[in-house]
């Protein structure tokens, strides 16, 4: 096993209220239960020592691993191919199709042999709370539960066939030699404190769930519409997407994991397992192409019930980021129990860019609200009330610096990308004012967009780079602004939008991947560099494709795609050396990669490339 593995040498498996990564050795190095921000059970991906794992490996100088997925499924499937045979592990969570909130889940972890005779070792070592929290072992036959004192959740591992379980002080491990033919499962269950404790599995029970966790994805990724020329890329994304997606209230989060690092050895380790209105907002348009209209709708009605409930840390409309429950409480404290990913420290968890101004959420959240002409039927009149109180409220407070779309930490400024955003609030909820025959002050909302956007173009435009900058009274380029076609703010063949891009690719640009923007020049109140941001890259693809340069939207686009992982996952940044950087898989990569091949399949069928 090793120390830190590749952040992107995983895979994912997950029941739609929680998810576990699984390394290409077998290794379970992160689970949290029973949500994505619950307390780990399993950290090792961030302490080798002290996180805690489970795994399932074959040992051995010339073993060799390959990692996959059941195809249109989250099932995933870890081969070890050795000199005596081929043995795998099949990882998968059947996922919770009720809907509500549950405290039990199921991690199936089933062994077996397609060649020769294999011998798998087991080690599960569960460490609650963060590893903060001890925890005592009662081993009863094949079948072990783990609890810690002054915790929520109680864990049981159940050995199923030539899986016996042994006690190595409060862990378990287990020694199993199969068979070409020959099968075994080890099931692990969370679940609460105090509640009763889950059936032991059985091998007719491992079957069914086997079965109808993978006829639940086949199902479910039938319902896409794309039939473009990336299908299984779009696919899988689309997944992930789903995976990382609370069911029960439609809300996703930015990411599975925390603290892993954006530059090796470095300080920006953030926790992303909370939902940002930003990434999800613009994951609509997505889930809309791609057919996916329930969970779209799941969004949008989390989104109108954080507008009307109002309460804040901020005392705004609404906050950049909630937990997938909406609370709005996420005070971010560091673990300095834990060494961090390959010595990157310090860890946090809580996310204190939850207190940061950031106004381009209003346009993302109203873009959202309105995509589509059933706005009158979800929102009703109660959420088109509140809605009008946001837009009314935002009249008077959209010009004011605040911390940007990257949530720097070097002070507040008049961001063009914020600006461009609170042009979209107004233009949408004015179009939507006229489309529905809904009562809204519509000349003042009218005087505001245009007020922005005469400022944005003497302001935001600088004549000395002849582009669009990252703030007023600057000349640094910024990413985001490759946004701006895609919101109707200026089309996609102005010149000023083509004199943008040429500068942005001058600058921006590393062999089609995309920096956010240029932090010695724009410092950001951090220490360090980071890599590539893959998300911006595809925003790039999405941009030239608008602008008609349709080979070199392909080119970067495939280019791209060469830097998911084996599963075809992305984490937050590509570094210097192609290796992914900070937390995985990264929710609002995917959903621009999506957007991206809809937009690239959409302009070459129309060049008819």
């Amino acid at each position: 096993m090793r120390r830190y593995p590749p952040i992107a040498d995983h895979g994912m498996v997950g029941d739609l209220q929680t998810a576990a990564l699984v390394s290409s050795e077998g290794v379970v190095d992160w689970f949290c239960s029973p949500r994505f921000d619950s307390p780990s059970l399993f950290a090792a991906l961030l302490d080798h020592d002290r996180g805690g794992h489970f795994a399932i490996s074959v040992a051995g100088p010339d073993v060799t691993t390959r990692q996959l997925y059941l195809a249109d499924t989250a099932v995933l499937i870890t081969r070890f191919l050795t000199p005596d045979g081929v043995g795998e592990v099949v990882d998968f969570m059947p996922p919770n199709r009720s809907g509500r909130a549950t405290d039990r889940h199921q991690l199936v972890r089933v062994v077996r042999v397609t060649r020769g005779r294999i011998r798998f070792s087991l080690s599960c070592r569960p460490r609650f709370d963060y590893a903060r929290a001890s925890h005592r072992l009662d081993l009863r036959g094949d079948t072990a539960h783990f609890s810690g004192p002054g915790t929520d959740a109680r864990l049981q591992v159940t050995g199923a066939g030539p899986i016996h379980l042994e006690r190595d002080g409060q862990d378990v491990t287990a020694v199993a030699e199969l068979e070409q033919g020959q099968s075994a499962a080890a099931v692990l269950t969370v679940y609460a404190t105090g509640g009763e404790a889950p059936p032991e599995p059985t091998e007719r029970s491992i079957r069914a769930d086997f079965e109808e966790t993978c006829a639940y994805w086949y199902r479910w990724i039938r319902r896409s519409r794309y039939r473009g020329r990336w299908q299984e890329t779009v696919n899988r994304s689309a997944i992930t997407l789903k995976l990382l997606t609370y069911a029960p209230t439609g809300a996703p989060v930015a990411a599975l994991t925390t603290g892993l690092p954006e530059q090796l050895g470095g300080e920006r380790n953030w926790d992303y397992r909370y939902t940002w209105v930003r990434d999800a907002s613009l994951s609509v348009h997505a889930l809309f192409g791609l057919g996916f209209a329930d969970e779209a709708h799941a969004f949008r009605r989390w989104i109108i019930e954080r507008v009307l409930a109002g309460g804040t840390v901020t005392g705004e409309p609404l906050q950049i980021m909630y937990r997938v429950d909406g609370d709005p409480h996420l005070g971010e404290e560091i673990l300095g129990q834990l060494e961090g990913y390959g010595g990157s420290s310090p860890v946090r968890i809580g996310n204190a860019a939850a207190d940061q101004l950031q106004l381009d959420i209003y346009g993302e959240a109203v873009h959202a609200l309105t995509h589509t002409d059933d706005l009158a039927h979800f929102m009703g009149y109660d959420g088109w009330r509140g809605l009008c109180r946001v837009l009314d409220w935002l009249v008077k407070k959209w010009d004011r610096p605040d911390e940007g779309i990257w949530e720097t930490r070097g002070g507040r400024q008049d961001f063009t990308y914020s600006r461009v955003m609170c042009w979209t609030a107004f233009d949408r909820g004015i179009r939507v004012a006229h489309e529905l025959a809904r009562p809204a002050d519509v000349p003042v909302w009218t005087e505001a967009r245009d007020t922005i956007l005469r400022q944005i173009m003497d302001r935001g435009w600088s004549e000395r780079r002849k582009a669009f900058v990252q703030r007023y009274g600057s000349d640094v380029l910024d990413a985001s602004l490759l946004l701006m076609p895609a919101v109707g703010f200026i089309t996609p063949r102005d010149p000023r939008w083509l004199s943008t891009l040429d500068a942005m690719d001058a600058e921006l640009v590393s062999d089609s991947l995309v920096y956010r923007y240029d932090p010695g020049a724009s410092p950001d109140g951090l220490r360090g560099s980071e890599g590539t941001f893959s998300l911006c890259s595809f925003l790039y693809v999405d941009a030239l494709a608008r602008a008609g340069r349709l080979g070199q939207a392909r080119y970067a686009f495939d280019k791209m795609l060469t830097y998911a992982n084996h599963v075809g996952l992305f984490a937050e940044e590509i570094g210097a050396r192609g290796e992914q950087l900070g937390n995985f898989p990264q929710a609002f990569t995917h959903l621009a990669l999506i957007t991206a091949a809809m937009a690239l399949d959409g302009e070459l069928d129309r060049a008819d490339w």
